[in-house]
């Protein structure tokens, strides 16, 4: 799985761009979910800032599209530096997941920190419509596409 954005970085490297909807289109559908999201973290403010997002109702882009660290999962999984999942998004009463979330309609759901060598890039979280729990391998997988993010932002001065 890991290699799955590898070609879309590839071919990226010598554009201006990178198109970062259609990366997380492909991720998700690699990993059989419906609805994604990808935050890069802003230096300056602190704030994961929305990249690219799919399957959002649109009146929730306004409340995803900064994310202080440590709020919901995408702030919980970059402030910890580690990935956050819920098999059940929608009975989960942890209080990880803020109450807005629960619009999404999604259930199995995952966060996971966008990191090389330590230094925090962003998140990315997908997300499928019925109860799951990722695997160890898929959670590695991402941790790994993570990597491959980071790396083509710290390689690429990649502004927000």
């Amino acid at each position: 799985m890991a290699s799955v954005i590898s070609p879309l970085l590839a071919a990226s490297v010598n554009q201006p761009a990178v198109n970062w909807q259609e990366a997380l289109s492909d991720i998700i559908s690699a990993f059989g979910c419906t609805t994604g999201t990808l935050h890069f973290l802003d230096k300056s403010t602190g704030l994961l800032k929305l990249q690219a997002h799919q399957g959002l109702p649109a009146f929730l882009l306004p409340k995803m599209s900064e994310i202080p660290l440590g709020k919901g999962m995408a702030g919980i999984a970059a402030e910890r530096r580690q990935p956050v999942e819920m098999c059940n998004l929608q009975t989960d009463d942890s209080g990880v997941a803020r109450p807005a979330a629960k619009d999404t309609k999604v259930e199995g759901s995952i966060a996971v920190p966008l990191l090389l060598e330590g230094e925090l890039y962003g998140t990315l979280g997908i997300a499928k419509p019925v109860p799951y729990d990722f695997t160890e391998k898929e959670v590695a997988d991402l941790m790994g596409i993570g990597a491959e993010i980071s790396h083509f932002i710290r390689s690429n001065s990649v502004q927000l």
